[in-house]
């Protein structure tokens, strides 16, 4: 089962709006297949170690991160793709909660006689499925925000230069934490302030994750990097209802997908936006906005994560914070995160947080 999570990994940023599932089939102690949900989320893991097995799947033991589908899509249950080949047993870490399976792949199994054990690695399963997990039962992706800052906790200086305050190691590091995310996300100041591209460069991938601005009023130049490359590299802007007709035709004849949400205070409401993301599918955001944006997501208790990559300098108070205010009446009303990870990329440190 730590083998199947582990290739699970693989598909993550890539399989949306499917999770990203391993599967690894076992016959008398040697694997005969394995798999992981293509890019696309089709064909699932199942079939793909099942196409490795053939005939050695007869007999075998399946062992599965997610729950097999019970439901006839765009393919046919997998469920069923392991009783037709013959398998024995199953082994999955997870339960689906998609209510067009929830148990119903486990009872498909059961009901063909193949042996089943569930919630193998159930916790690790649990973290490895967040985005997933998060948008079925919620409808609501999960959020890993990212921050770059000084040991004062500034991100950029009192001009704006932000240039890097982080060292190469930490920015590729940055690039590769994008590609496990199904999209970038930024506020339009940032894209104002920075006029960046979002792609991942310099690790040799040919897929990119989608780029997310937003953008209450379209605010940012349609003739941006960001507007620039929309054909080749999808961009999407949440935008407010009173975006102006002319800003919108522009982004649209760039390429763009415009997506219309809620505002409050003539803000986008940043629950409302997160809900038409999921809406859309999405299942892990990884934003990088700057401290209005973070703050407002934080406000609105919609981050679950905290990158946080933090260098050996300091700015001083006239530089600009690392997230705007929060509005907190006492110590107590502050958010208290969970230190998942640490570690060292050149001379930056990183930290991971569950909030």
């Amino acid at each position: 089962m730590a083998h199947a999570l582990r290739i699970a990994a693989r598909g993550l940023g890539r399989t949306w709006p499917n999770p990203a599932v391993g599967c690894v089939i076992v016959k008398a102690g040697v694997i005969v297949g394995r798999g992981w949900t293509q890019p696309g989320g089709r064909p699932h893991a199942e079939v793909m170690a099942l196409a490795q097995a053939g005939a050695n799947a007869q007999g075998a033991t399946a062992y599965v991160t997610l729950e097999p589908c019970a439901h006839h899509g765009k393919t046919g249950p997998c469920a069923l793709a392991l009783v037709a080949a013959g398998v024995a047993r199953v082994v999955s870490a997870l339960q689906d909660p998609d209510p067009r399976v929830s148990g119903q792949g486990h009872a498909i199994l059961r009901g063909a006689g193949v042996e089943v054990i569930e919630n193998v690695m159930h916790a690790e399963a649990i973290r490895a499925n967040a985005g997933f997990l998060k948008r079925v039962r919620a409808g609501l992706p999960f959020v890993t925000l990212k921050l770059a800052t000084t040991l004062d906790g500034r991100i950029a200086t009192a001009s704006g230069e932000s240039r890097w305050i982080t060292g190469a190691s930490a920015r590729r590091a940055t690039h590769a934490m994008r590609l496990n995310h199904d999209a970038v996300m930024i506020g339009s100041g940032t894209a104002r302030a920075d006029d960046p591209d979002l792609t991942v460069r310099d690790l040799g991938a040919g897929h990119q994750p989608l780029r997310i601005v937003m953008d209450t009023h379209l605010s940012h130049n349609p003739d941006s990097r960001l507007g620039r490359s929309a054909k080749t590299h999808p961009i999407w802007l949440i935008h407010g209802p009173d975006a102006p007709a002319q800003a919108r035709d522009a982004w649209a004849g760039q390429g763009a997908i415009l997506l219309e949400s809620a505002c409050e205070n003539n803000h986008l409401d940043p629950r409302a936006a997160l809900q038409r993301l999921a809406a859309q599918g999405l299942t892990r955001i990884f934003c990088e906005g700057g401290g209005t944006l973070a703050a407002s997501l934080i406000r609105a208790k919609l981050v679950d994560d905290l990158a946080l990559f933090t260098a050996g300098a300091l700015i001083g108070a006239d530089g600009q914070a690392s997230l705007a205010a929060l509005n907190l009446a006492a110590l107590k009303d502050a958010p208290r995160l969970t230190l998942r990870e640490t570690k060292i990329f050149g001379p930056d440190a990183y930290s991971l947080w569950s909030v």
